[in-house]
Protein backbone atom coordinates (compact mmCIF):
# COMPACT_ATOMS: atom_id res chain seq x y z
CA UNK A 1 0.00 0.00 0.00
CA UNK A 2 1.71 3.34 -1.24
CA UNK A 3 1.33 6.08 1.85
CA UNK A 4 -0.77 9.02 1.04
CA UNK A 5 0.77 12.53 1.21
CA UNK A 6 -1.32 15.16 2.48
CA UNK A 7 0.12 18.96 2.21
CA UNK A 8 0.32 21.02 5.04
CA UNK A 9 -0.58 24.44 3.32
CA UNK A 10 0.22 26.55 7.11
CA UNK A 11 3.97 28.08 5.54
CA UNK A 12 1.80 29.26 2.51
CA UNK A 13 -0.63 31.27 4.79
CA UNK A 14 2.17 32.57 6.60
CA UNK A 15 3.94 34.14 3.67
CA UNK A 16 0.60 35.86 3.10
CA UNK A 17 0.54 37.45 6.20
CA UNK A 18 3.67 38.67 6.19
CA UNK A 19 1.73 41.22 3.52
CA UNK A 20 -1.46 42.59 3.74
CA UNK A 21 -3.67 41.11 0.70
CA UNK A 22 -4.38 38.02 -0.24
CA UNK A 23 -0.87 36.79 -2.52
CA UNK A 24 -0.25 34.10 -2.35
CA UNK A 25 -3.52 32.72 -2.77
CA UNK A 26 -3.81 30.07 -0.58
CA UNK A 27 -7.17 28.43 -2.27
CA UNK A 28 -5.93 29.08 -5.82
CA UNK A 29 -2.16 26.88 -4.55
CA UNK A 30 -4.21 24.46 -3.11
CA UNK A 31 -6.26 23.43 -5.65
CA UNK A 32 -2.60 23.53 -7.73
CA UNK A 33 -1.32 20.78 -4.75
CA UNK A 34 -4.54 18.83 -5.56
CA UNK A 35 -4.12 19.17 -9.11
CA UNK A 36 0.03 17.65 -8.79
CA UNK A 37 -1.47 14.62 -7.37
CA UNK A 38 -1.15 15.49 -3.53
CA UNK A 39 -3.66 12.99 -1.38
CA UNK A 40 -5.39 15.68 0.58
CA UNK A 41 -4.89 19.06 2.30
CA UNK A 42 -3.30 19.55 6.36
CA UNK A 43 -3.78 23.02 7.80
CA UNK A 44 -3.40 23.71 11.85
CA UNK A 45 -5.03 26.82 12.40
CA UNK A 46 -3.72 28.24 15.80
CA UNK A 47 -5.28 31.05 18.41
CA UNK A 48 -2.52 33.06 17.40
CA UNK A 49 -3.60 33.43 13.67
CA UNK A 50 0.08 33.79 12.57
CA UNK A 51 -0.34 31.27 9.66
CA UNK A 52 -4.35 29.51 8.83
CA UNK A 53 -6.72 31.97 9.61
CA UNK A 54 -10.36 30.75 10.51
CA UNK A 55 -11.34 32.16 6.78
CA UNK A 56 -9.01 29.63 5.42
CA UNK A 57 -10.44 26.90 7.42
CA UNK A 58 -13.63 26.95 5.59
CA UNK A 59 -12.13 28.29 2.41
CA UNK A 60 -10.43 24.70 2.02
CA UNK A 61 -13.02 22.88 3.23
CA UNK A 62 -15.41 23.70 0.50
CA UNK A 63 -12.10 22.96 -2.06
CA UNK A 64 -11.36 19.88 -0.22
CA UNK A 65 -14.62 18.41 -0.63
CA UNK A 66 -15.22 19.68 -4.43
CA UNK A 67 -12.31 17.79 -5.19
CA UNK A 68 -12.66 14.78 -3.20
CA UNK A 69 -9.54 14.76 -1.31
CA UNK A 70 -8.80 14.21 2.13
CA UNK A 71 -9.31 17.14 4.63
CA UNK A 72 -7.03 17.17 7.49
CA UNK A 73 -6.90 19.38 10.20
CA UNK A 74 -4.70 19.68 13.36
CA UNK A 75 -4.54 21.48 16.23
CA UNK A 76 -4.98 21.30 20.40
CA UNK A 77 -8.28 20.52 20.84
CA UNK A 78 -8.36 22.35 24.05
CA UNK A 79 -7.62 26.12 22.10
CA UNK A 80 -10.64 28.08 23.06
CA UNK A 81 -12.50 31.31 21.73
CA UNK A 82 -9.45 34.39 21.35
CA UNK A 83 -10.24 37.84 21.04
CA UNK A 84 -8.27 38.06 18.01
CA UNK A 85 -11.42 36.11 16.19
CA UNK A 86 -10.15 32.75 16.62
CA UNK A 87 -13.14 30.78 17.32
CA UNK A 88 -11.36 27.68 19.43
CA UNK A 89 -10.03 24.74 17.22
CA UNK A 90 -13.15 22.60 17.80
CA UNK A 91 -15.85 24.91 16.84
CA UNK A 92 -13.22 24.93 13.65
CA UNK A 93 -13.61 21.15 13.52
CA UNK A 94 -17.27 20.99 14.28
CA UNK A 95 -18.19 23.88 11.30
CA UNK A 96 -16.23 21.83 8.35
CA UNK A 97 -16.55 18.25 9.86
CA UNK A 98 -12.49 17.07 8.06
CA UNK A 99 -11.99 13.76 6.78
CA UNK A 100 -9.53 14.22 9.47
CA UNK A 101 -8.82 15.33 13.13
CA UNK A 102 -5.72 14.62 14.25
CA UNK A 103 -5.37 16.13 18.11
CA UNK A 104 -1.99 17.51 18.96
CA UNK A 105 -0.99 19.04 22.28
CA UNK A 106 0.58 22.20 21.71
CA UNK A 107 0.55 25.02 23.77
CA UNK A 108 -0.53 28.64 22.26
CA UNK A 109 2.45 30.59 21.85
CA UNK A 110 4.82 27.21 21.02
CA UNK A 111 7.01 27.73 17.42
CA UNK A 112 6.02 24.12 16.27
CA UNK A 113 4.78 20.45 17.70
CA UNK A 114 7.30 18.83 19.45
CA UNK A 115 6.16 16.24 21.12
CA UNK A 116 3.12 13.57 21.81
CA UNK A 117 0.34 13.65 24.17
CA UNK A 118 1.50 12.71 27.62
CA UNK A 119 -1.00 10.09 28.01
CA UNK A 120 0.26 8.41 30.87
CA UNK A 121 -1.10 11.35 32.85
CA UNK A 122 -4.60 10.13 33.51
CA UNK A 123 -5.46 14.20 33.06
CA UNK A 124 -4.17 14.33 29.59
CA UNK A 125 -5.92 10.70 28.79
CA UNK A 126 -9.15 11.76 29.89
CA UNK A 127 -8.95 15.24 27.88
CA UNK A 128 -8.13 13.49 25.04
CA UNK A 129 -10.56 10.57 25.36
CA UNK A 130 -13.24 13.18 24.73
CA UNK A 131 -12.15 15.13 22.49
CA UNK A 132 -12.00 11.78 20.06
CA UNK A 133 -15.42 11.08 21.27
CA UNK A 134 -16.76 14.14 20.08
CA UNK A 135 -14.88 13.92 16.42
CA UNK A 136 -16.41 10.68 16.19
CA UNK A 137 -19.66 12.12 16.68
CA UNK A 138 -19.33 14.32 13.99
CA UNK A 139 -18.07 11.81 11.77
CA UNK A 140 -14.16 12.50 11.92
CA UNK A 141 -11.66 10.02 11.41
CA UNK A 142 -9.46 11.12 14.46
CA UNK A 143 -5.69 10.48 14.75
CA UNK A 144 -3.93 12.07 18.14
CA UNK A 145 0.12 13.02 17.72
CA UNK A 146 2.37 10.25 19.61
CA UNK A 147 5.85 10.08 20.44
CA UNK A 148 7.73 6.90 19.39
CA UNK A 149 6.72 4.54 22.61
CA UNK A 150 4.98 1.35 22.40
CA UNK A 151 3.18 2.01 26.13
CA UNK A 152 2.12 5.44 24.58
CA UNK A 153 0.87 3.57 21.84
CA UNK A 154 -1.45 1.55 23.53
CA UNK A 155 -2.91 3.71 25.74
CA UNK A 156 -3.63 5.73 22.34
CA UNK A 157 -5.77 3.06 21.42
CA UNK A 158 -7.62 2.83 24.95
CA UNK A 159 -8.47 6.23 23.62
CA UNK A 160 -10.51 4.35 20.40
CA UNK A 161 -8.98 7.17 18.49
CA UNK A 162 -8.60 5.53 14.65
CA UNK A 163 -4.94 6.46 14.37
CA UNK A 164 -1.93 7.98 15.73
CA UNK A 165 0.35 10.36 14.05
CA UNK A 166 4.33 9.45 15.13
CA UNK A 167 6.17 12.35 15.68
CA UNK A 168 9.18 12.51 13.84
CA UNK A 169 10.99 15.68 14.52
CA UNK A 170 13.78 12.87 16.30
CA UNK A 171 14.14 11.12 13.38
CA UNK A 172 14.69 13.50 11.53
CA UNK A 173 16.99 15.32 13.57
CA UNK A 174 19.01 12.06 14.44
CA UNK A 175 19.72 12.10 10.15
CA UNK A 176 20.97 15.73 9.41
CA UNK A 177 23.24 15.59 12.56
CA UNK A 178 24.72 12.16 12.24
CA UNK A 179 23.56 10.80 8.25
CA UNK A 180 20.86 8.64 7.41
CA UNK A 181 23.30 5.23 7.89
CA UNK A 182 24.69 6.41 11.51
CA UNK A 183 23.79 4.61 14.70
CA UNK A 184 21.67 6.97 15.63
CA UNK A 185 19.42 7.51 13.28
CA UNK A 186 18.97 3.24 12.93
CA UNK A 187 18.06 3.25 16.70
CA UNK A 188 15.25 5.82 16.35
CA UNK A 189 14.12 4.28 12.74
CA UNK A 190 13.92 1.17 14.94
CA UNK A 191 11.73 2.60 17.62
CA UNK A 192 9.42 3.81 14.88
CA UNK A 193 9.18 0.51 13.55
CA UNK A 194 8.36 -0.94 17.08
CA UNK A 195 5.89 1.67 17.65
CA UNK A 196 3.82 1.12 14.25
CA UNK A 197 4.14 -2.42 14.64
CA UNK A 198 2.36 -2.34 17.91
CA UNK A 199 -0.48 0.13 16.58
CA UNK A 200 -1.38 -2.29 13.87
CA UNK A 201 -1.40 -5.11 16.10
CA UNK A 202 -4.28 -3.01 18.27
CA UNK A 203 -5.80 -2.17 14.87
CA UNK A 204 -4.43 1.29 14.70
CA UNK A 205 -3.57 2.98 11.67
CA UNK A 206 -0.74 4.74 11.61
CA UNK A 207 0.59 8.38 10.06
CA UNK A 208 3.58 10.54 10.46
CA UNK A 209 4.65 13.87 10.81
CA UNK A 210 7.37 16.88 11.49
CA UNK A 211 10.50 17.79 9.46
CA UNK A 212 10.24 14.69 7.19
CA UNK A 213 11.51 15.85 3.52
CA UNK A 214 13.37 14.43 0.28
CA UNK A 215 16.98 13.40 2.40
CA UNK A 216 14.77 11.24 5.24
CA UNK A 217 11.43 10.21 3.51
CA UNK A 218 11.74 7.27 1.59
CA UNK A 219 13.94 5.54 4.07
CA UNK A 220 11.33 6.50 6.43
CA UNK A 221 8.41 5.01 4.03
CA UNK A 222 10.79 1.97 3.34
CA UNK A 223 10.73 0.92 7.03
CA UNK A 224 7.87 1.99 8.98
CA UNK A 225 4.52 1.19 7.00
CA UNK A 226 2.31 4.40 7.43
CA UNK A 227 -0.99 5.33 6.00
CA UNK A 228 -0.09 8.85 5.58
CA UNK A 229 2.56 11.78 6.32
CA UNK A 230 1.77 15.21 6.59
CA UNK A 231 4.81 17.58 5.06
CA UNK A 232 4.88 21.58 4.81
CA UNK A 233 7.72 23.46 5.69
CA UNK A 234 10.31 21.36 3.71
CA UNK A 235 8.26 20.94 0.68
CA UNK A 236 6.94 24.82 0.86
CA UNK A 237 10.89 25.42 1.13
CA UNK A 238 11.87 22.76 -1.58
CA UNK A 239 9.63 24.49 -3.86
CA UNK A 240 11.50 27.91 -3.87
CA UNK A 241 14.15 25.94 -5.90
CA UNK A 242 12.74 23.11 -8.01
CA UNK A 243 8.96 24.91 -7.88
CA UNK A 244 5.86 23.78 -6.63
CA UNK A 245 4.36 21.03 -9.57
CA UNK A 246 8.09 19.81 -9.49
CA UNK A 247 8.64 19.35 -5.95
CA UNK A 248 5.38 17.60 -4.86
CA UNK A 249 5.87 15.13 -7.79
CA UNK A 250 9.37 14.66 -6.31
CA UNK A 251 7.82 13.84 -2.44
CA UNK A 252 5.19 11.30 -4.78
CA UNK A 253 8.65 9.40 -6.38
CA UNK A 254 10.10 9.13 -2.97
CA UNK A 255 7.02 8.08 -0.86
CA UNK A 256 6.92 5.18 -3.99
CA UNK A 257 9.86 4.61 -3.92
CA UNK A 258 10.15 3.79 -0.03
CA UNK A 259 7.33 1.87 -0.33
CA UNK A 260 8.11 -0.21 -3.34
CA UNK A 261 11.34 -1.37 -1.43
CA UNK A 262 9.04 -1.97 1.79
CA UNK A 263 6.86 -4.37 -0.49
CA UNK A 264 10.06 -5.77 -1.96
CA UNK A 265 11.71 -6.85 1.47
CA UNK A 266 8.42 -8.28 2.91
CA UNK A 267 8.60 -10.25 0.12
CA UNK A 268 4.77 -9.07 -1.57
CA UNK A 269 6.58 -8.72 -5.02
Amino acid sequence: MNTALSVNVNKIAWLRNAREGIRPDIGAISKKIIDYGAAGITVHPRPDQRHIRPDDVYQLSTITKTFNVEYNIEGNPTAGPQTNGYPGFMKLVRDTCPTQCTLVPDTTNQLTSDHGWKLRESKQKETVSHFVNEAHELGCRVSIFADADPEIVRLAHQTRTDRIELFTGPWATAVASHGIDSTEAREWLARYVEAAEVAHELGLGVNAGHDLDLNNLAEFCRAVNVAEVSIGHALIADALEYGLEAVVQRYLDVIRHGCKLRDLQSGRE
